[in-house]
């Protein structure tokens, strides 16, 4: 049977996506994700392009990411330079990654108008690039740019270059639809005929541009590729490239060919959700396999014919992916979601019980609010314990106050809060480098006496989105915060008209979701 290798590049060419920027912790969350995932190779970037991208490249060494591989992207050297003295190369290598993956001219026209240089010169540059990572005990992946428009320009020139790495060593050899134009039967006449020339594997790297990306990628496996990169929703420059989210259940479900375990296809929607929150995207209602309204029924025949046999409306079971089934007229929607998660934290449950279905209705009422739990796991997990456990609020806040003002030239912002623990009230303040820093100092300090564990807690991330902007500054805003301290990293969730509200109400979540933690450990 064919085994498929993934090869995701989010993390560079989803990067450049309009309107997109991760941050370090963003790129080393989803790389971490994406290996828990089961995909095998993980591009984290350009060595030397950027600072952010040499901080990853130091980080992503102390993450364990099980058998995913580590990639960096380079060019080919410069011409008539020596491939070890070249900079790019040199700063490739002191990524210290095991996988370097190489971009090289197929295309005459970039050779002549973009490089500046001589055909031949430009096959020494590809066959001395990837022969200097070989010999420095490398995999290297060649990804042979503007590959397809190349061929249809001069076949035989655009197959030398190929040939070129495949000389030089290449482990594998990429046909890049750059500027995503080509057709399926062109990606399949022109893939068949490149296994027929070249003696090692062959990969498929496709964009958007035509709304052939997926399509491109599944023909160039039926006609012999098996290395496919891609990104994770599609992300990256103009139309995007390849959806590795919509690629792999198609080859695995219906095409048979294995790409990952049972179980990590069953995280796609988790990580497809992932990504669109990290990337501050709203996730694609009708995103194929994974999207909200993917298994989602109304009304009529039906309800009535899925409810009988769900094969007579859906193509698979949603179960596979990780989505499920939403029968969009029913109440009962979703309660099985309750009782498994409450069945997960220990708290076990009659299925008949009332709570579940006041529960659902509450959830329900929250999201239509603008709420978002897929991204705040703590903010939900602590929504059950108090509504099925005998839960114990760990403080109670008295009131809080916060300024913003100028001073010097400078913003400053100070917040006040009053607290107690039990019987003991404690007031304080804090400075921070903006009202939610502040508060979130402010209220650390307060019970830091209280709860010494406190001194590890961290926020890492903070993201805003407003949900309705068609009501201007009556617009609702969505705030999520991430923390982390020595165990663990955990998201949780606050809505309101006033950011400030909606940044305390995820605030406070945290704290507790802290404290609860650790007295459960205890």
């Amino acid at each position: 049977m064919k085994k498929i290798k993934l090869y995701d590049t989010t993390l560079r060419d989803g990067a450049q996506s309009r309107g997109i920027s991760f941050s370090l912790e963003d790129k080393l969350k989803i790389a971490k994700k994406l290996s828990q995932t089961g995909i095998h190779y993980i591009e984290g970037g350009w060595p030397g392009s950027n600072p952010k991208d040499i901080s990853f490249f130091k980080e992503i060494r102390n993450l364990n990411l099980g058998n995913s591989k580590i990639a960096a992207f380079t060019s080919t050297r410069r011409a008539n330079t020596k491939a070890e003295e070249d900079i790019s190369l040199k700063r490739s290598l002191e990524a210290e990654v095991p996988v370097i993956t190489i971009f090289g001219k197929s295309w005459e026209l970039h050779v002549k108008d973009v490089l500046k240089t001589t055909n031949e010169e430009n096959l020494k540059m590809i066959e001395e690039s990837v022969h200097f990572f070989k010999g420095k005990n490398k995999e290297v992946i060649y990804d042979a740019e503007h590959f397809f428009d190349g061929f249809k320009d001069n076949a035989d020139y655009a197959l030398k270059t190929l040939k070129a790495a495949f000389k030089g060593g290449a482990d594998c050899v990429v046909l890049c639809d750059t500027n995503g134009g080509t057709l399926p039967s062109q990606v399949a006449s022109i893939t068949k005929k490149v296994k027929e020339e070249i003696g090692c594997e062959v990969g498929i790297h496709t964009h958007n541009d035509n709304g052939m990306a997926v399509a491109n990628s599944i023909i160039a496996v039926e006609n012999g590729a098996i290395h496919i990169q891609g990104t994770i929703n599609g992300l990256g420059e103009r139309c995007g490239n390849a959806d590795l989210i919509t690629i792999i259940p198609n080859l695995q479900l219906k095409m048979g060919i294995k790409c990952i375990t049972e179980e990590n296809l069953a995280k796609l929607t988790e990580l497809s959700l992932y990504v669109d929150e990290i990337a501050n995207l709203i996730p694609q209602k009708n995103h194929p396999f994974v999207g909200e309204s993917a298994f989602a029924h109304k009304g009529g025949m039906h309800i009535d014919a899925v409810k009988k046999n769900p094969l007579s409306f859906e193509h698979i079971n949603p179960i596979l992916v990780g989505n499920k089934r939403e029968i969009l007229a029913s109440e009962l929607s979703g309660k099985s979601t309750i009782f498994l998660k409450a069945k997960e934290l220990g708290i076990h449950l009659d299925e008949k019980d009332p709570k579940i279905i006041n529960l659902l209705n509450k959830l329900k009422e929250l999201e239509n609010a603008g709420y978002h739990f897929e991204a705040a796991e703590a903010s939900f997990e602590l929504l059950i314990k108090r509504n099925f456990t005998q839960y114990k609020k760990f403080f109670h806040v008295e009131g809080y106050d916060v300024h913003v003002y100028l001073q010097n030239g400078k913003l400053s912002s100070e917040a006040t809060i009053r607290v107690k623990v039990d019987t003991k009230e404690e007031h304080t303040a804090s400075l921070g480098d903006g009202p939610v820093d502040a508060l979130a100092s402010a209220l650390k300090k307060a019970l830091l006496k209280f709860y010494p564990s406190l001194s590890e807690f961290e926020l890492i991330d903070y993201k805003v989105r407003i949900i309705n902007p068609e009501e201007g500054t009556a617009a609702k805003t969505r705030v999520l915060i991430q923390f982390r301290d020595h165990k663990r990293t955990w998201s949780t969730v606050g809505v309101s008209t006033n950011i400030i509200e909606a940044s305390w109400e995820a605030l406070v979540d945290s704290i507790e979701y802290k404290l609860l933690k650790d007295l459960e450990e205890k």
